[in-house]
């Protein structure tokens, strides 16, 4: 039986029923129409609230719809940013600088650097150069894959990076990884780091807490368990020599509204180019006090959205 208008049965059909038309998820279908350029960038467009699917404004990329729903992206306020990621760092380095951070001049990794979103935000600091490696292809924007500034690594996983693959160490990392816990990640990223290198990852609750404590959604909504996720893998880069200076909330929500984190680290002079730190006494004096860190970081998750 063949299906007409409003998806209902023809009755004067012969042979095998049809299926309804197939769905394919929004962010994917924005991009086969044309309306984003990667995937990376519908999610992007769907998260800040843009998109609309039969009038009404879209709030997830895995919303099912068919070739011929109507979808439309509204034209927002002009923003040149090559990401909406963009901002979160931003809100990261303006709550950091004031306190002595500073990236001007220095050599940088962008880990997870899809569309440039951070790589961007870097280069308007001034920064020296830009390493930028996914394990994607092809997602960084024209503009910057262009510029003399930015080295790319595209299909590179950033597990295995070691600092003679990047062309030797950096001083400043900054990361947005989703699908993978900080904890596998950071001794690669303390293995390419200078010592004395300040690092700016991004905790994601949903990937620390593990999928049995993840609500409806994929949203941590608990704070207790952010705060917990952010403990740990600060927990997790001291032993590897990287104390802890700085936590914020990002000011802008990931995928279905979880509430992410910046870490601001920085890799002692104690520390070796192996990503370990030099003893378990140095190790002991790097790191804050567990109460003091734990505190700095119920502050921030305080502080930041709900």
């Amino acid at each position: 039986m063949r299906w007409i208008a409003d998806d209902v049965p023809d009755p004067h059909a012969t042979g095998p029923a049809l299926t309804m038309a197939t769905r394919a998820r929004l962010d994917a279908e924005l991009v086969r129409r044309g309306l984003a350029r990667s995937r990376e960038q519908a999610r992007e467009l769907i998260e800040a609230g843009v998109v609309k699917v039969n009038g009404t404004v879209a709030s997830k990329a895995a919303t099912g719809v068919t070739r011929d729903t109507p979808i439309v992206v509204v034209e927002g306020p002009k923003d040149d940013w090559a990401s909406r990621g963009a901002h979160k760092l931003l809100g990261a380095l303006e709550a950091f600088e004031p306190r002595g951070l500073s990236v001007a001049g220095r050599r940088c990794l962008d880990a997870g650097a899809s569309t440039g979103g951070f790589t961007d935000v870097l280069l308007r600091r001034d920064v020296r150069e830009v390493v930028a490696v996914d394990v994607g292809y092809g997602q960084l924007i024209w503009r910057l894959q262009n510029d003399d500034r930015v080295h790319v690594h595209d299909r590179t996983n950033v597990r295995h990076l070691e600092a003679e693959s990047i062309g030797g160490p950096v001083d400043v990392v900054v990361a947005d990884l989703s699908f993978i816990s900080l904890g596998l990640v950071l001794p690669a990223l303390a293995r390419c780091c200078n010592p004395g290198a300040d690092l700016l990852p991004m905790v994601k609750p949903q990937f620390e807490v593990g999928k049995d404590r993840v609500g409806s959604g994929g949203v941590v909504r608990d704070p207790a368990l952010r705060a917990e996720a952010v403990l740990d893998v600060a927990t997790q880069a001291a032993a590897l020599g990287l104390t802890t200076l700085g936590v914020v909330a990002s000011p802008l929500p990931g995928p279905s509204g979880n509430v992410e984190y910046f870490l601001w680290l920085r890799k002692e002079q104690g520390s070796d180019q192996t990503g370990t730190a030099s003893g378990e006494g140095d190790r002991v004096e790097q790191s804050a006090d567990t109460d003091e860190l734990r505190s700095m970081i119920e502050r921030a998750v305080a502080e930041g959205p709900r």
